[in-house]
């Protein structure tokens, strides 16, 4: 006869024989997510979102235990997850890498990631899983540079600046870059305020000018936009580290000037048209409308009649 089994016994049986699995639908609910399965020993699971487009974002800043992972246990992992990635069938992976981190970067260009963009304090590497060649979209390749005619049509006077660093010191209108999420006819007020002291309000766009390969943006296309402002104060103060000179300068005479660039002869000229004819002649005016993508705004430029 076998011996009894104690109490103690039978409950370390039952609560094995109990111990709650995992279902295969948690299970695929798990893989959707992005997780990486069978991770190698010293190596660390890799966990990543899925994209509406069947790629899988990796954010390192939201794993912990990267903070205790060498390159080569690092490169193990996304490995492993790679290949169950591929094997899903995903279409990409995107690898985002804060600074602090940045030791992960050589690991996953062994394995195939490039470099897509970077930010102020992280990296974004990218590796295409699909069959043929990538079909990534790629990063910003534009900058958008907005300058402000400002026009006071009481004295037909315009606003005018020098720059300091500017190897040829020709006359041209106050402007600057555009920031994130700022629209052109603020970056175009805020421009002029910080360079010469003149507050302004936005009125139109005037003016768009293309430019490849542009060595002042990285190499990378510009985009200059001119926009037509009206001045609510007159008393120039402007900013000694930026400008060499400003002042307000008769229309006609800018649009006679050879000390001048192109574009501002042209809108000099294009602003002398709408003085005398009407500015609903060539100002183009903004709308705002719905934006495709719930909770964001688009604008539209309807050209004036």
């Amino acid at each position: 006869m076998r011996p009894l089994l104690s109490w103690g016994t039978w409950r370390e049986v039952l609560s094995r024989a109990w111990r709650p699995r995992p279902s295969v639908g948690y299970l695929e609910a798990l893989n959707a997510q992005g997780y990486a399965r069978n991770t190698p020993v010293g190596a660390c699971e890799l966990q990543g979102e899925l994209d509406r487009f069947g790629g899988i974002s990796v954010r390192l800043a939201r794993l912990d235990a990267l903070d205790r992972l060498d390159a080569a246990a690092f490169k193990k992992s996304l490995q492993v997850a790679v290949q169950q990635w591929r094997s899903e069938g995903r279409t990409a992976v995107w690898l985002h890498i804060p600074i602090l981190q940045s030791r992960f970067i050589a690991p996953a260009a062994t394995l195939g990631f490039r470099f897509h963009h970077a930010e102020l304090d992280s990296s974004t590497l990218t590796l295409w899983l699909a069959e043929g060649p990538s079909r990534l979209p790629g990063y910003a390749s534009h900058q958008v540079g907005v300058a402000g005619a400002v026009f006071d049509e009481s004295t037909r006077k315009i606003l005018v600046v020098q720059d300091r660093n500017k190897l040829k010191n020709m006359w041209k209108f106050p402007g600057g870059l555009s920031e994130p999420g700022e629209d052109i006819g603020d970056t175009a007020v805020r421009e002029v305020f910080e360079e010469t002291g003149i507050k302004s309000e936005f009125r139109s766009l005037l003016s768009i000018r293309q430019q490849h390969t542009n060595p002042g943006a990285f190499g990378k296309s510009d985009m200059y936009i001119i926009c037509r402002l009206k001045p609510y104060s007159f008393t120039i103060n402007f900013c000694q580290h930026e400008c060499l000179r400003c002042e307000w300068m008769d229309l006609n005479d800018l649009a006679k000037t050879e000390n001048t660039t192109p574009i501002t002869s042209r809108v000099a000229r294009l602003l002398l048209y709408g003085y005398r004819e009407g500015f609903d002649k060539i100002d183009l005016t903004v709308e705002e409308l719905p934006a495709v993508h719930t909770g964001l705004r688009s604008g539209i430029e309807v050209e004036g009649k």
